[in-house]
């Protein structure tokens, strides 16, 4: 992926990262709100849609997800804002405690950075436990060949009940096919080395994004985090759950673009009026 310019003016990048099993069409109504000089990118993930598979060289990591990343980061100029759902969330973690001179903003929606409940025992033992028996049902799905049951417990985990039921065939089928790349993901969350107090040194804004109906572990985080990044606000989006970045895009992206706007150091708006998001 590469990073266009205007004449002789460098557009300024918002980098958009994606949840576990989507791409970054998640994003394309957010897309649709942004004018110059902000610039979405919304890099895939190893698995995603169009993108290739991880190689199996090693032990899987968030630093082989951010890879990638990094290296359009580093050949950029200025510095980005930058933007994480779930997964994405955890990877924009890892890139932001890399790069933070090169970060001027970052935004969070419910980001699973799960390591930190594993750290965080006992406080935290339940959420932990709860989203470890996640993982390994996954898992369990992937080795006795029910992939398609698995992947409906693990939409139905983070949309609430009903969630796979109410996705097209089509999806279903994307998702069932997709399935072997979440334990990689579950296993880069879990296992990154990072703890909470590495984060207080990230002294850029930080908006942190849940929803009212969070699952445990991701409320958990979300708390974590708020105490540790020095920098930080936490907003609520009502009637939302994990999923609210699609389920409720009008609304989180308000909150993002507003952010946005107010962290950018010229003090211009880059927002138009929200349109409602296509179906």
């Amino acid at each position: 992926m590469s990073f266009p310019r205007t004449g002789n003016d460098l557009l300024q990048p918002v980098l958009a990262l994606h949840c576990s099993g989507a791409d970054g069409r998640q994003w394309r109504p957010l897309a649709e709100n942004l004018e110059p000089p902000l610039h979405l990118l919304t890099p895939a993930f190893y698995g995603a849609a169009g993108n290739a598979g991880w190689s199996g060289d090693h032990a899987f990591s968030l630093a082989d997800e951010a890879g990638p990343i990094l290296e359009l980061i580093d050949a950029t100029a200025v510095p980005f804002h930058m933007i994480g759902h779930s997964y994405g969330g955890g990877v924009a973690l890892h890139i932001a405690l890399q790069r933070p001179h090169a970060v001027s903003s970052l935004t969070l929606y419910e980001p699973s950075a799960f390591h930190l409940l594993r750290m965080a025992e006992p406080e935290e033992a339940g959420s932990f436990a709860e989203i470890s028996a996640v993982a390994e049902a996954t898992v369990r799905g992937l080795a006795n060949g029910d992939y398609r049951s698995a992947a409906g417990h693990f939409v139905d985990y983070w949309g609430g009940d009903g969630a796979w039921a109410a996705l097209r065939p089509s999806l279903q089928t994307a998702l069932t096919q997709w399935l072997p790349k979440a334990p990689l993901d579950f296993r880069a969350l879990i296992e990154e080395p990072t703890c909470l107090e590495a984060y207080r040194r990230l002294d850029f804004p930080v908006l942190i994004l849940r929803g009212a109906f969070a699952p445990a572990p991701t409320a958990a985080v979300a708390r974590l985090l708020a105490g540790a990044l020095p920098n930080c606000e936490v907003k609520t989006i009502a009637g939302a759950g994990h999923m609210g970045p699609i389920s409720h895009a009008e609304t989180v992206n308000r909150h993002i673009l507003n952010f946005l706007n107010a962290n950018q150091k010229s003090g211009a708006v880059f927002r138009r009026a929200l349109c409602r998001p296509t179906q």
